[in-house]
């Protein structure tokens, strides 16, 4: 792997820091250190769109400019305030940690940065779902078990891998071990509830729903006309009383293991924002049913999804799919006449729309990929997991935004660009309430920290030292040099003023947030300063972590406050 001098730096939601020394310059009056912690919240400043664009054989693009791009919201026309690429193929530069003695010196008796080759820092993050409440064992068995197979392709070492199921009876955390992310989706079951029952007369949770929720009166009369068949010698008072009190505890039921599945997602993409990197969830599923007062927690799901950067993408485990003429077995009776036959060929026929449907809501809100009606799962699953070559990130301000926590549709479209298809997130939430100057400044440092792009808009330079103070301590040391030529101080008199944010984040190798550090450096420095600083390269922060021996991740994020400017690097330790 090529060493680049880059630096880069992760944050976490609620930090405790601590901080080390800034160079010379901090011991002046016009250059003023503090530790401040770091804490983040969800606010809607600057938002991010990640785009994908693919020509007509499906390949990905990477060629593009930002005047090539049209970003609307709401259907007005945005000025994209940031642009960059991402390209999956090419290593993430690193600064490979040398170790340092006592005093922090090189040891020239060891092999330079150059040439030590770092361990691999996961930079991808996939998460499994696997719906075994809504899911038959047939077809878990069978999407299971594609999944297994493409996993030698999926998981490589800059990969890390996690296993959920629906029912919440599977969790396997994020690893690169094979085996044991085998061992787990092999152990994918079908849940049965406790209270799971032959229902005489058998109606379902769809069903139920039209019944008490949307007033549907051939829904109604068809239930009891079931009911009538099912139970004999009853009259209809009582059918009804009967179809009633099923229908409430259906409704229920489908309630609870519909709301299992869409708590799952709101843990997993939590987790998943304290990851740094590429985050994606691949959620594998018959498909299930919302009723209205689960879709304000679908919503819910969308907005964390949207807000953490994760893409669902969903695979349909029924493959090829058909409507069963006459209706599910399932909800079939000991008898039947003309209307309840006719009912139930339409309601199978609108369920098996809605509970897909679903899965393609869960897909296109956070810019995924759903893939159904197809028998071949393994190349579904090559497809939902693969990372694209290119990947464009554009950033806007939104004009006129209101705090009302709408929800705002964007589209992104090609100018001049034939052939060529754009896929983005269908769109963002706006925030309940206004965000102040400091909750805006912690999520735009909070995004770049969990990132792994690298961002020069201030130049920095970076090296990374470790010293080992016992055989299970060590000290790491992050400098980072700055060129302040490129600040934009704001001139108060005969000072030169700026502000700013130097955070230094740890992460073991398998994504997990361990500790980090923040400075405030607050400059005020008269003119003769400001030149002397510039002709010696710039000013140097130091700050010192304590850890034990293992592989870590570096991320380094630099804010300038007057220029509201930022630098990203990433860096590499291996303590042995």
């Amino acid at each position: 792997m090529k060493v680049v001098p880059h630096l880069r730096i992760p944050a976490a939601v609620a930090i405790a820091v601590l901080c080390g020394a800034v160079g010379s310059y901090a011991q002046a009056p016009e250059v003023n250190s503090t530790q401040a912690p770091i804490s983040f919240s969800t606010s809607v400043n600057l938002v991010p769109v990640k785009v994908v664009v693919r020509d007509k054989e499906g390949h990905p693009v990477g060629n593009l400019k930002q005047s090539d791009f049209e970003l609307r919201d709401n259907g007005k026309t945005q000025t994209i305030a940031r642009f960059s690429i991402e390209a999956t193929e090419a290593s993430t530069p690193q600064v490979v940690a040398v170790p340092a003695d006592a005093q922090g010196r090189d040891r020239p008796d060891l092999a330079p940065p150059s040439t030590r080759e770092p361990a691999a820092i996961p930079e991808r993050f996939i998460a499994y779902i696997f719906d075994d409440v809504h899911t038959d064992i047939s077809d878990l068995m069978r999407s299971r078990e594609a999944a297994v197979e493409h996993l030698e392709r999926v998981l490589d070492p800059s990969t890390r891998v996690a296993v959920y199921s629906t029912s919440g009876t599977l969790h396997l955390d994020y690893t690169g071990d094979i085996a044991a992310v085998t061992k787990a989706m092999r152990g994918v079951r079908r849940w049965t509830a406790d209270d799971e029952r032959d229902n005489c007369p058998p109606i379902n949770y769809y069903w139920a729903n039209l019944i008490l929720n949307a007033n549907d009166k051939e829904s109604w009369e068809a239930a009891v006309q079931n009911t009538l068949l099912c139970i004999t010698g009853i009259d209809r008072m009582t059918a009804e009383q009967i179809t009633r009190s099923i229908s409430l505890r259906e409704l229920a039921k489908g309630q609870r293991e519909s709301g299992m599945g869409l708590s799952i997602f709101n843990d997993v993409i939590r987790r998943m924002a304290a990851t740094p990197g590429r985050r994606s969830i691949v959620y594998v599923s018959a498909g299930f049913f919302l009723d209205p007062d689960l879709r304000i927690h679908e919503n819910d799901v969308f907005d964390r999804a949207i807000k953490a950067n994760v893409t669902i993408n969903a695979l349909d485990a029924r493959g090829l799919y058909a409507v069963i003429p006459g209706g599910d077995a399932s909800i079939g009776g000991k008898a039947t006449n003309a209307l309840i036959t006719t009912f139930k060929q339409r309601m199978e026929k609108d369920l098996a729309f809605v509970t897909t449907n679903v899965m393609g809501e869960l897909a296109s809100a956070t810019g995924g990929t759903f893939v159904w009606n197809s028998n071949d799962y393994k190349a579904g699953f090559e497809r939902l997991a693969a990372a694209p070559e290119f990947t464009y990130v554009l950033a806007f301000s939104p004009q006129d935004l209101k705090n009302d926590g709408k929800f705002h549709n964007l589209k992104v479209t090609l100018k001049n660009q034939k052939g060529l298809e754009a896929f983005a997130r269908s769109g963002y939430f706006a925030p309940n309430a206004a965000a102040n100057a400091a909750e805006t400044v912690r999520e735009e440092i909070r995004d770049a920290v969990f990132s792994r792009t690298e961002t020069a808009e201030i130049p920095v330079d970076m090296s990374l030292q470790y010293f080992k103070s016992a055989e299970f301590e060590a000290k790491v040391t992050v400098l980072a040099k700055l060129d302040v030529s490129s600040l934009k101080f704001r001139k108060n008199d005969d000072r030169n003023n700026d502000i700013l944010t130097v955070v230094s984040v740890v992460f073991d190798r398998n994504g997990n947030f361990i500790k980090g550090v923040q400075r405030i450096v607050d400059m005020k420095l008269r003119d003769q300063t400001l030149a002397k600083l510039i002709e010696q390269g710039g000013i140097s922060v130091r700050s010192t972590l304590d850890l034990e021996p293992g592989s870590y991740l570096v991320r380094l994020v630099v804010r300038d406050a007057e220029g509201k400017t930022m630098a990203a690097r990433n860096g590499a330790v291996e303590i042995p």
